[in-house]
């Protein structure tokens, strides 16, 4: 199993993994072929952005040539204080395995990569907004349940 960054030549399976994700966690909704189509453009045209810029990361571990997991990292800028470094801190989302990998340690071998790169280059936290099915597998990676966040919707 090899744990690395994503580059271009993978776009065409995370859109396929991210297609999928949306499917397995939608059984209410049948998509349909055009819609994947739509879906396709916008994500080829997401993933290239991300892949060439300094603030998406997205890692993968692959068995062979085949993407088996994905985390998706944000980082996200904070505004300078007085006396101190400002640091960003890094949003993760789209966490996902195929299932036939699943329950392998391979998600959670991602995660202590991508926490060892946040300690490494000094990013202040990480923060995740797990489902409720999730908890477990982040508490036992080393995260904390804190407060929940506010939010605004218009209408």
């Amino acid at each position: 199993m090899k744990i690395r960054l994503a580059e271009k030549i993978d776009i065409n399976q995370l859109i396929q993994m991210r297609f999928d994700f949306t499917i397995e966690d939608n059984d209410t909704r049948t998509f349909h072929e055009s819609e994947f189509e739509s879906f396709k453009l916008e994500c080829q045209n997401f993933l290239e952005k991300a892949i060439g810029s300094d603030t998406w990361f997205i890692w993968i571990a692959e068995e062979g040539e085949k993407i088996v997991s994905h985390i998706y990292i944000e980082l996200i800028q904070k505004v300078p204080r007085p006396g101190r470094i400002t640091y960003p801190f890094a949003y993760m989302t789209n966490v996902y395995t195929i299932k036939e990998y699943r329950n392998k340690g391979i998600g959670s071998k991602l995660i202590r990569t991508i926490n060892e790169w946040v300690i490494n280059n000094k990013y202040e936290f990480i923060i995740v907004w797990p489902s409720d099915d999730s908890i477990n597998y982040y508490q036992k990676n080393g995260f904390k349940l804190c407060k929940e966040p506010m939010e605004f919707f218009y209408s």
